[in-house]
């Protein structure tokens, strides 16, 4: 019994020694110096219906001093674009008052916190002014209407991404949300069509997003696309096993064509527990699927894509976007450096969009 003991207290003392001891000081300054980009927001829905932006709110995830507080530096805002306008032919009338939410109600409303940021450039330079970066991604593809003429107008509108799809197929593409919907016409993951739009996606230089999208869709973007795609919120299959998580296999093949996956904050895709099951999940659920991420597709493979305004639960500590220095912390406790932090908080996803940009007109 006494050797037990003297072993488990040898075992903690290790393990707090193994532990860095990480200061005040250390997270203030990586919060000072990275450029945090949150790859996913969907503050859009309540800005499109009235709520402004600028004022502290106790409601949601997502206001103008918890972004300050957090320390982020910019922020793709979701159009995103609900299933059911694809059934009354509105799908693309939506995905222009989303666009216009961010242009109008966040950018122009509030000039002080918020800068149009359309490249990698514009988002290092709105970090240099003290602002926000705000940018657009569409989520959905089904918003084009099957259309590769919408998709250039709403690239000339300021979208740099858009997710394939939702959780309904469309007509190009397969989604990861309807496999159980028997009566869904499939593509068998991308189509003719949908090849046309991925590559007019490249030439434009709009990110390809494949959250959301069927497995083999997924495949067909990593063969067909010529500059990489991202995942823009989606986490990881192993630790909760979700169709919209990604899979071992897809994660390491997203890092080898120079993707990156963005973390999802989203409960249940973090954790197996149920949601009502408090905690259903926690700050150390999305440094174990960051850290698993990395582990597979490298360093310079793995972001941060919250969902934040667009999912039912967030985990204990990262409970909205001013908790953003929690995870610093865990992440400085779990080991990494703080350039290994740059590079999850927004260093990669720059990379990844001089990759995009360079590749246009090809």
């Amino acid at each position: 019994m006494r050797t037990l003991c003297i072993s488990l207290a040898f075992a903690a003392l290790l393990t707090a020694q193994q532990t860095p001891t990480v200061t005040d000081a250390a997270v203030r300054e990586i919060t000072r110096s990275a450029i945090l980009i949150d790859t996913h927001n969907d503050v859009t829905s309540r800005t499109v219906e009235g709520f402004d932006i600028s004022k502290a709110d106790i409601d949601g995830h997502t206001d103008v001093p918890r972004l300050r507080a957090g320390g982020v530096g910019a922020v793709f805002f979701a159009a995103y674009v609900a299933a059911d306008y694809e059934k009354t032919h509105a799908s693309a009338n939506r995905a222009l008052n989303m666009i216009d939410t961010v242009r109008h109600d966040i950018v122009a409303a509030h000039p002080n916190d918020f800068v149009l940021a359309t490249s990698a450039a514009d988002i290092e330079a709105a970090h240099k002014q003290g602002k926000i970066a705000a940018l657009i991604g569409i989520e959905g593809g089904h918003a084009i209407e099957n259309s590769p003429r919408l998709l250039r107008d709403f690239y000339a509108l300021g979208v740099r991404y858009m997710t394939l799809t939702h959780t309904n197929t469309n007509g190009w593409a397969d989604s990861s949300g309807d496999l159980d919907d028997k009566t869904v016409k499939r593509n068998n993951g991308l189509n003719d069509l949908g090849r046309q739009i991925v590559a007019e996606m490249n030439r434009l230089g709009m990110i390809v997003d494949i959250s959301h999208v069927a497995d083999k869709t997924f495949w067909d973007v990593i063969e067909v696309s010529k500059a990489p795609p991202f995942a823009s919120h989606s986490s990881c299959r192993a630790l909760a096993n979700v169709p919209r998580n990604m899979t071992d296999e897809m994660i390491t093949a997203l890092g080898k064509k120079g993707g990156v996956i963005q973390i999802n904050f989203n409960c249940g895709f973090l954790s197996v527990k149920p949601v009502n099951e408090k905690p259903s999940a926690t700050l150390a659920d999305v440094v174990n699927h960051i850290d698993h991420a990395v582990k597979l597709a490298g360093i310079d493979h793995v972001g941060i894509g919250s969902d934040f305004d667009g999912v039912p639960c967030t985990p204990t500590g990262l409970d909205d976007v001013s908790k953003f220095p929690n995870l610093t912390r865990a992440l400085l406790e779990k080991g990494y450096k703080a350039d290994d932090i740059k590079k999850i908080y927004g260093g990669n996803t720059l990379r990844l969009m001089r990759a995009v940009e360079a590749a246009r007109g090809h």
